[in-house]
């Protein structure tokens, strides 16, 4: 089964910047989907981001257009996602998840179609 790693988190000042990592084991990542997901505190988990398996594809929320960066190496096994001025309420533990499908598409709000997930990484943004 694959299995993801993310890593990078931390705790960092409002305005700041964070590239968080996904690293996967046991299959290549050039055929999957990736999203980044997240969860604060009390809160509904949230899709972020995702990039489609050869990268030719990459949605957005809303809440982080603008500011938020992904892009993946397929060479490395690695997705990454760059967080630029960050806010407080970009608070939450960010996980990436992988979706099997190749091709020129990926959803960043279904996280039903989403079959494997890492352990997650805490982003905790100071104001």
């Amino acid at each position: 089964q694959l299995q993801l790693v993310e890593s990078g988190g931390g705790l960092v000042q409002s305005g700041g910047s964070l590239t968080l990592s996904c690293a996967a084991s046991r299959f290549t990542l050039d055929a999957y989907a990736i999203g980044w997901f997240r969860q604060a505190p009390g809160k509904e988990r949230e899709g972020v981001s995702c990039i489609s398996s050869h990268g030719s594809r990459a949605n957005y929320a809303d809440s982080v257009k603008g500011r938020f960066i992904i892009a993946r190496d397929n060479a490395k096994n690695t997705v990454y996602l760059q967080m630029n001025s960050l806010k407080p309420e970009d608070t939450a533990v960010y996980y990436c998840a992988a979706d099997p499908i190749i091709g020129d598409y990926c959803s960043h709000d279904r996280d039903v179609d989403y079959g494997s997930w890492g352990q997650g990484t805490q982003v905790t943004v100071s104001s």
